[in-house]
């Protein structure tokens, strides 16, 4: 039983899972990585144009990944009680959920060229984001589905197959890249269609290669027994758990997003230095959104064997470990801002020096919210685990678009403080939304599930809030 296990077993079995889960993020981040880096060097307003795209994509893919998500704590947990069918069950409607989701919004993929005229981008930039996003969003389809994939995998704690499966898959992606971006090894010049190309043909070959995993490494046929039945328990479960899941995601991202368009005002060098900030930015929040999957994880399981201590602990450890990586992160920000910034750029493009000056000072805007970002998703994903979504989503929304977009237009717009003001904007949504979220976490969730008693070290019965699930609850009703 985990509540005699110590902080350094914790520790190391956080670790465990984690580390996998870090590389499998850090490899998922270098298929967008790989594009912007690629395309800085072809041109900076195709990656200007990108970084537009990029937006739209993320966002709608991050919302519509709530589905793929409430499967990791709702696995975790019917596994660690040993109900195998729960585990069937609610795999199969995220599948269903994720798909659908995928579908609907396939079309503002396609028609997004009004969407961002109407935000006021220049036309060229937005044509070369519908160029992409007009072969690239049909990759949505495959990422949700694989998101889902990941999520069972990870809740079983076969984070393995996910780390080399999103290692390949980016492999795959930087080749098509450098193909099809530049026309290299006979391949035509396709400029940003051919990263967008690329994109779409690694999260396929990523999203098969776990579906073979699963059916035939794990030999799990009866995963998918029956996926055209509806089953309308399971599904309600994941849409219940999922959607603020997805608003939460949509809430955070959209802050970014309408960062990204207010920076697309200024021009298109504001726009692409901060696409590369971002993007060396999302780096350093990829290692943290393991830990926060590996959070959930956890506490999931923790939820599932009726297990408060082991719940506290594990909690303790997986924050304390990703502040000491947000502190890092701070250090190489504020240190070496040209050299991973210079990483993007042609050596020869004649506008190399007016992005890096844009880029240096959003570093360090970058780096002030290190430690708030890492917090924020530390929190989240310590929630997810007892299943505790729908005041975490209120609260993101407060955060996120009542603080931080209004606090962004008037320090970078109002009082003229342009990228800058737009960043700090930023850093102030963050550090609201860590705020709540932690203490939403640690002074009433974790209360709700650990009497007073189970608070001081002792075991005890642990009791529940009605807005929190009690331990050891879980799904009801079977097929």
């Amino acid at each position: 039983m985990s509540e005699v296990m110590s902080y350094r077993g914790h520790f190391r079995a956080i670790l465990l899972l984690g580390l996998p889960l870090i590389g499998g993020n850090l490899a998922q981040f270098a298929i967008t990585f790989t594009d912007t880096l690629m395309l800085g060097w072809y041109d900076v307003e195709v990656l200007a144009g990108q970084v537009l795209a990029g937006m739209l994509l993320f966002e709608l893919f991050l919302f519509g990944s709530g589905a793929a998500i409430a499967v990791m704590p709702l696995v975790a947990e019917a596994e660690a009680s040993g109900d195998d069918v729960q585990v069937r069950r609610v795999t199969r409607m995220g599948l269903w959920v994720s798909l659908v989701f995928a579908l609907l919004f396939l079309p503002v993929f396609l028609w997004s060229g009004p969407i961002f005229l109407w935000l006021g981008q220049e036309p060229k930039v937005v044509e070369v984001a519908v160029d992409y996003l007009w072969i690239a969003g049909y990759g949505v389809i495959f990422a949700l589905l694989g998101m889902v994939l990941k999520s069972y995998l990870s809740a079983l704690e076969r984070t393995g197959v996910v780390l080399w499966g999103t290692v390949a898959s980016a492999v795959v992606n930087a080749l098509a890249n450098y193909a099809l971006i530049f026309g290299h090894w006979g391949a035509p010049e396709m400029g940003i269609k051919g990263a967008a190309v690329a994109s779409l043909v690694s999260q396929a070959a990523l999203f098969f290669a776990l579906l073979g995993y699963v059916i035939w490494g794990l030999g799990q046929r009866s995963l998918f027994a029956r996926i055209w039945r509806a089953d309308w328990g399971a599904m309600w479960l994941v849409i219940r758990l999922g959607l603020p899941i997805g608003f939460t995601n949509l809430a955070e991202v959209s802050l970014f997003a309408a960062s990204g368009v207010m920076m697309g005002w200024l021009g298109a060098i504001p726009l692409a230095a901060h696409g590369i900030v971002l993007q060396i930015a999302s780096a350093t929040f990829m290692v943290h959104l393991a830990l926060s999957s590996a959070a959930t994880v956890r506490a999931g399981r923790a939820v599932g064997r009726g297990d408060p201590v082991g719940l506290r602990r594990g909690g303790v450890m997986v924050v304390s470990l990703s502040m000491v990586l947000a502190l890092m992160a701070v250090v190489l920000f504020v240190v070496w801002p040209e050299a991973l910034i210079g990483v993007f750029l042609d050596p020869h493009d004649p506008r190399r020096g007016e992005v890096l000056a844009v880029g240096v000072v959003l570093m360090v805007m970058a780096a002030l919210f290190q430690l708030v970002d890492a917090a924020q998703v530390m929190a989240l994903g310590l929630l997810r685990g007892v299943k505790d979504t729908k005041v975490p989503m209120l609260m993101a929304v407060v955060a996120y678009w009542v603080i931080g977009v209004p606090a962004s237009y008037v320090l970078g717009f109002v009082l003229g403080y342009e990228g800058v003001g737009v960043w700090l904007g930023l850093v102030i949504g963050l550090a609201v939304a860590a705020t709540l979220l932690m203490w939403r976490f640690w002074m009433r969730a974790m209360p709700a599930a650990l009497p007073e008693s189970v608070a001081r070290g002792e075991i005890d019965v642990p009791t529940a809030r009605e807005d929190v699930a009690p331990i050891g609850s879980n799904l009801t009703g079977r097929l």
